[in-house]
């Protein structure tokens, strides 16, 4: 039977990788979208700075994660959750690292980096989605405790974040949309681009 101070712990491991992966990643990388639209200026360094922080506290709250996982729990290797975990670990810090030796804008190899930073990025927010996942199959495996409400929770909030994410993508494009509609001068119908003495024409031919 499972202690009340392992139950605890495990609890506290889930709750810091949700802060980090589930929480605080995916914010990081809408905020950074921001960014998008912005060339220069205060505002391109307050989101700039912004999404630094969240991401550092990010790659803390999951380093916690993993010291309590080394410090508490079987660390075998022999099941997804623990597996996944190891390759998120990594290629987070992989990550951060990236984000530290970044090249300046305009310089040789901001290019190379950039994909890589963005590759990496994904990577890690979706192995740490569906670790996410994972251990909350684990932690049921372990305590035989129902986790359906916690999962339609976290799904509703991905959900929520992903379209967030693909909102930020065609927002400008929905306000361009609006702007061209109030913009759009109004065409001349076939009836008025006739000239008026055509029209006096074709009616004395009618009558």
């Amino acid at each position: 039977m499972m202690s009340p101070k392992l139950l605890f712990e495990i609890k506290v491991h889930g709750f810091l990788l949700w802060a980090s992966v589930g929480l605080l990643m995916p914010a990081s990388i809408l905020i950074k979208r921001m960014s998008n639209r912005e060339q220069s200026g205060t505002r391109l360094r307050i989101i700039f700075y912004l999404h630094a922080i969240t991401q550092v506290v990010s790659v803390l709250l999951a380093t916690a994660g993993a010291v309590m996982s080394i410090k508490y729990f079987d660390n075998s290797f022999n099941n997804d959750h623990q597996r996944i975990g190891l390759a998120f670990y990594i290629i987070m810090w992989l990550q951060a690292f990236l984000g530290i030796f970044r090249p300046q804008r305009g310089s040789k190899g901001r290019s190379i980096w950039f994909l890589f930073h963005w590759v990496m990025g994904i990577s890690v927010s979706l192995l740490g989605v569906i670790n996410i996942y994972t251990g909350l199959q684990a932690y049921k495996k372990r305590t035989s405790k129902n986790v359906s409400i916690w999962t339609v929770i976290f799904t509703v909030e991905i959900s929520l974040i992903l379209f967030l994410y693909l909102l930020q993508e065609k927002w400008e494009y929905i306000k361009e949309q609006g702007s061209i509609l109030r913009n759009k001068p109004i065409q001349p119908t076939d009836r008025e681009l006739v000239s008026p003495r055509c029209q006096h024409k074709d009616a004395s031919l009618i009558i």
